[in-house]
């Protein structure tokens, strides 16, 4: 399960602490999302929210929840997945 808590805003960026848990246990993250990743990803027809969960849910199946970060900004992701943006669409 991901649970989303939206903290406001901080330098410019959407800041969120992110936990997502199962039958293993639990692991939080603090995640940033600029103005531009979110039109870039989104287009606006979606909440911030619901990228952020897009995002995780894109991530989860890729790799373990211990292997995500315990803080990054949703830019890195495409980093270490080259096509995450690609392919972003299909979690919204």
């Amino acid at each position: 399960m991901i649970e989303i808590e939206d903290k406001g805003r901080e330098n410019g960026h959407h800041v969120f602490n992110v936990t997502v848990s199962d039958s293993a246990g639990k692991t939080h993250h603090r995640v940033t999302l600029s103005d531009d990743t979110y039109q870039r990803l989104t287009g606006a027809r979606i909440s911030h929210v619901a990228c952020i969960d897009a995002a995780f849910r894109f991530l989860l199946e890729r790799e373990a929840k211990t292997d995500i970060l315990p803080s990054f900004d949703v830019n890195v992701i495409q980093l270490y997945h080259a096509n995450f943006e690609k392919e972003f669409g299909n979690y919204i």
